[in-house]
């Protein structure tokens, strides 16, 4: 499939996990991919090298998320290396967990300003670039609907808050024919998350199919959101979880 032929997308956090998966799955729907990615320039440069052996252009870009002005820089320089920006996700986040009486000021600010601050900040950026047909797709978490587990106050807060950011972005930027979805991933099978690590059988219980996603599944619905057949999605939470949240 090419839905996105002729696209330019920008993956924030794509050296791993689910934004890997997504960067990947883009470009083999047709678009050129620029990822950002913190301290792992080998895994970004693996993911740069997959993309362009589907027969893209790719660029691995580094940049904190928690920066807003690298952030930013970032954005705006996918824009200038590929002439156009069409497609944004949001996917960098940080996983900071813990009892209520753990979590100090650096972690809160380090959680918001990564996981919240981030998507509105790289969004900002982006739209200067987007035309009509122009995409959003921030990724969040089944945590914001189900903290099924204790300790998870400040990342299900966080994750929330997309919500809200999704739904203001979706009225604001519809009449320029920009979309902005969210898409709450489960239990996926990740470097940070493995299917086989210690307590991972308890969680894949939790959803109704009993397992773990593959990186791929939530990429599958990024790229939906992204082509033209996701046109008429916006303002949407769309649950990828194996049943998590029924």
């Amino acid at each position: 499939m090419n839905r996105l032929e002729g696209k330019v997308a920008v993956v924030t956090g794509g050296s791993r996990g689910i934004g890997a998966a997504v960067a990947l799955r883009l470009a083999e729907e047709g678009a050129d991919v620029a990822l950002t990615y913190e301290n792992n320039a080998d895994r970004a440069a693996e993911v740069v090298e997959r993309i362009e052996a589907v027969g893209r252009r790719a660029l691995a870009v580094r940049a904190d998320s928690g920066d807003p002005e690298a952030l930013t820089a970032a954005v705006d320089e996918t824009a200038a290396v590929f002439g156009a920006l069409d497609v944004l996700v949001n996917n960098a986040a940080v996983f900071l967990v813990g009892p209520l009486e753990d979590l100090g000021a650096a972690e809160v600010e380090r959680t918001l300003a990564v996981n919240v601050r981030a998507p509105f900040v790289a969004s900002r950026a982006a739209v200067r670039h987007m035309g009509e047909g122009g995409r959003i797709v921030s990724i969040g978490s089944n945590m914001a609907e189900r903290a099924a587990f204790p300790g998870m106050a400040l990342y299900a807060m966080s994750k929330t808050a997309l919500v809200g950011m999704t739904k203001g972005l979706a009225r604001e930027l519809g009449p320029r024919g920009i979309t902005v979805n969210l898409v709450h991933p489960g239990p996926t099978d990740t470097d940070t998350n493995p299917a086989d690590g210690t307590g991972a059988g308890a969680v894949a219980g939790l959803t109704a199919l009993g397992r773990y996603a593959e990186p791929a599944e939530i990429a599958a619905t990024v790229a939906h959101l992204a082509s033209y057949d996701g046109r008429y999605i916006t303002g949407a939470t769309i649950n990828v979880d194996g049943g998590f949240t029924a």
